[in-house]
This record gives structure tokens, sequence and C-alpha cells, in this order.
């Protein structure tokens, strides 16, 4: 076991060389920018007494960041819970470690969740698919609350296991240039559905894909309209999906996360995805594809498509899912005659 410093608290646990299930008290480093954003959202959701449940707790991380970082006016209460007997033990060693307190139990995932009352977020953070808890954390989000929602499964979603992403999200991936958007789409859709079941419209408010995982922040609005609105942005595109086509952030709440974040090394990153939100279209054009599909001999460097593009009054970004793509809200004809120019 090792003592180490995550954010702003002390947290014992064991680094493993290869993250696994078998861990005895599951904690993954490289997600610590996952828990970095899951402060920043909510810091910047309004309202205060949030009641918080975090139903895959592991090393308990999350949750003491959460109790120790965010203001106290934010926090009403925190509920941990873990099957695993371990960390439990290790959950609570954590809270002591750091002087806070959260309640904390050890039970499956979804009794939990669908044990106690409904909760202001709830954060779903699994190791693989997030699917088998969707059904009990959307039961239990309330109406303007939130769902943040991992999965780490890209593989399936983003087209390397076809058949794996029709069993788990009801939906046809494609492995192409576009294919991480696809699949973040395809796994919004997945969450959306559940919520239409329970008459629950849930919006996208901050999405990205980072490492080996896709990651979705949703607000929820309880009502049949809202659901049905939802479900209406639901399509086939390009012989992919069935997946959202609808705006995969909110553009004002994503710019309060970037100018309020203070995690410097995370910085470039919000500022690119706020860049991003602004530009509401489907799709990214990757430039070495569209070069290799059109038979395009030879590219200007990115700064000089973005400013032609930006010339005739259209809107474009750098995209955070590839260094060598844009978006743009220019049809692909447009945006292969800009290269050709």
């Amino acid at each position: 076991m090792e003592t180490l410093l995550e954010g702003k608290v002390k947290i014992k646990v064991e680094i493993s060389k290869i993250v696994s299930k078998q861990m005895p008290v599951f904690y993954n480093p490289v997600m610590k920018f996952n828990r970095d954003m899951s402060l920043l959202f909510l810091s910047c959701v309004s309202g205060t007494n949030l009641d918080i449940s975090l139903p895959l707790s592991g090393s308990g991380v999350r949750g003491v960041r959460i109790l120790a970082e965010l203001s106290k006016r934010k926090i009403g209460s925190v509920m941990m819970n873990d099957l695993n007997p371990t960390a439990v033990k290790s959950i609570k060693a954590n809270l002591k470690r750091n002087k806070v307190k959260a309640d904390v139990e050890q039970k499956n995932a979804n009794v939990f969740m669908l044990e106690h009352s409904c909760k202001d977020y709830i954060d779903i953070d699994p190791f693989g698919p997030p699917t088998p808890f969707l059904y009990a954390a959307i039961e239990k989000v309330k109406h303007n609350g939130y769902l943040a929602v991992t999965a780490t499964d890209t593989s399936a979603l983003a087209g390397t296991y076809p058949q794996a992403c029709q069993r788990k999200y009801w939906a046809e991936p494609k492995r192409d240039s576009n294919m991480h958007e696809t699949g973040l789409r395809i796994l919004i859709r997945r969450v959306q559905l559940i919520g239409a079941e329970a008459e629950k419209g849930l919006i996208p408010w901050f999405t990205y894909a980072k490492d080996h995982y896709y990651r979705v922040f949703f607000h929820c609005s309880r009502g049949k309209k809202f659901a049905d609105q939802v479900v209406g942005q639901h399509a086939m595109v390009d012989g992919a999906g069935p997946l959202w086509t609808g705006s995969l952030w909110n553009a004002p709440f994503v710019a309060k996360m970037a100018k309020k974040n203070t995690v410097e090394e995370n910085q470039s990153f919000l500022d690119k995805i706020a860049a991003e939100a602004k530009v509401d279209a489907y799709g990214i054009y990757h430039i070495h594809a569209l070069a290799k599909k059109h038979n395009l001999a030879s590219l200007p460097k990115q700064a000089a498509v973005i400013e032609k593009i930006l010339k005739k009054k259209k809107k474009v970004s750098a995209t955070h899912l590839d260094p060598v793509a844009l978006r743009s809200t220019m049809s692909e004809e447009e945006f292969v005659k800009v290269l050709k120019d």
C-alpha cells in the first residue's frame, strides 16, 4: 500500500502495474482527470446541499475529494458504496485520514441505489460497460439532477467489436475517422433510451473521450415531453447508429467549467472543448482521411484551413477527439473545397 496525494487529499491505495478487477481495492491513477472533471462539474452546477451517490467507490478517492475540495455549501450528503469488503475498509480509512465523513455501505451497486431516495448527482464509473447500472441510476436521479457515466469498453463503441456494441448498446458502430464521436453518441443514446422508459429526458452537458474511456455528464428533466424530445433526436447516420444527433455539450456551461478550472494541466483540454462546444455540428472532418478519399495531393496547414473557413463566415474549431481533425458547420463538399484552394 502506498500513500499518495491526489488533488488536496491523501489516500492510501495499492498501486498495480496492471489495472484490473483483480486488484484488492480498485484504484486507477490514470483516471485522476476523470475525477478532476467530476469535481469541476459539481462546482459549476447551480444549487446547494446536493445529495451525491457514488455506488462504485473503489478506494473512495472520488468521494473523499468531493468532501474535502468542494464548498461545504455545495454538499448536502455523500453516500459511498462498494461490494468489495476490502474496498469498504479502504474507503472508511481514507475518509478518516482526511477528516471527512460520509455514509459507506457494502452492497451490490444497483441494490444500493434502489434502496435509497433520489439523488441530485449519481456517478457511474465502472470498470467496463456502464449498462448494468443504468436502470437503477436513472430511476434514482432527481428532476433537474445530474448523471455522470463512464464507459471503458471503447473498442465496442468505436467499432472494433461491432457485435459487442450491438449486444450492449443496441446500435451499429462504425470504425472510421469519426469513430469516437460515433461511439460517444451511441453511448448517449443508450442512456437516453432508458431515461425515456422512466419518462426522463437526459441531455448531455459535458462530453469527452480520453485515454481508454468515454465520459458523459447528463442533465435530467422529468416528463414525457422531455423524453419524447430526446428520442426524437435519435437516428442512423452514415450507416451507424441509431445514435444521438443533438449537441454534445451545453456550451455556456462548458465555458464556465473552463473558466473556473484551477488545475493547470487540465486547462488546454478544457479550452479546446469549450471552443469545440461553440460549433454545434455533427461529426468531425479528419483532414488526412478526406485527402485520401478525394485524392488530394497536398494539404494546407491546419491553421490556414481554420483561417479560410472563418473568412467564409462558417464556424470551425479544433477537436479534442483527434489532433488532425476539425469540427465545422461546413458541409463536407465545402470543407474539401477549402482544402483544395
